[in-house]
């Protein structure tokens, strides 16, 4: 395992180190059967966002199937294998800080995978009042939600009435299923949601 510098996972350089040294056992290497099966039945919604994309690949799947989307994530490491790996989808990929990112148009959708166990629990309420206000009424957050209670991460699992406390404020939860295809790191802690925002 390398050895890391950087110990602050909300800091672009926490990031950016592992993916220079391509540790990234977070990175199941494909799309996930859930957001598969939902694009699928899915009509396309409006505008879609990815924040801390990664290698980005729903990005590929889900423009491919017509979505409008735009990746973002604010290590350039990351932004540049996202890239590298988009092929002619690359140009979807933009490093920006989520926190300020102001999308052109009206958002339909925010997809979650891995973000939100990627932040600092100090940081959650923050996070999801921002989804709050991104999204209109009738906007949906959709993705893969970690439930573990365990101190130390990333991942920095949540629990089921936390996160309820966070987002029912602003959402209805429609859908909460198990997840059948998990990576290591999240394998029998995670399950796909989907969340209405309230108007």
């Amino acid at each position: 395992m390398p050895v890391f510098e950087t110990r602050d996972p909300s800091a672009p350089a926490f990031w950016t180190e592992r993916f220079e040294h391509d540790f990234m056992p977070w990175d199941r290497g494909g799309v996930p059967a859930a957001l598969q099966q939902f694009a699928a039945t899915m009509p396309q919604p409006g505008p879609v966002l990815i924040p801390g994309c990664g290698i980005g690949y729903e990005v590929a799947y889900l423009s491919e199937a017509g979505w409008n989307v735009t990746a973002i994530d604010f290590s350039p490491a990351a932004v540049a294998a996202a890239r590298a790996a988009l092929g002619h989808w690359a140009a979807r990929a933009v490093q920006a800080d989520f926190f300020t990112f102001m999308p052109h148009q009206p958002l339909g959708l925010i997809y979650e995978r891995a973000f939100l166990c990627a932040l600092p629990r100090r940081r959650w309420p923050e996070l999801a009042a921002r989804w709050a206000a991104l999204l209109p009424p009738g906007g949906l957050l959709v993705g893969f939600f970690y439930f573990d209670d365990a101190i130390k991460g990333p991942p920095f699992g949540i629990a089921p009435a936390t996160l309820e406390t966070l987002l029912t404020p602003h959402f209805e939860c429609i859908e909460n299923t198990p997840v059948t295809d998990s990576i290591a790191v999240f394998a029998g802690k995670e399950r796909w949601q989907v969340w209405r925002r309230l108007g």
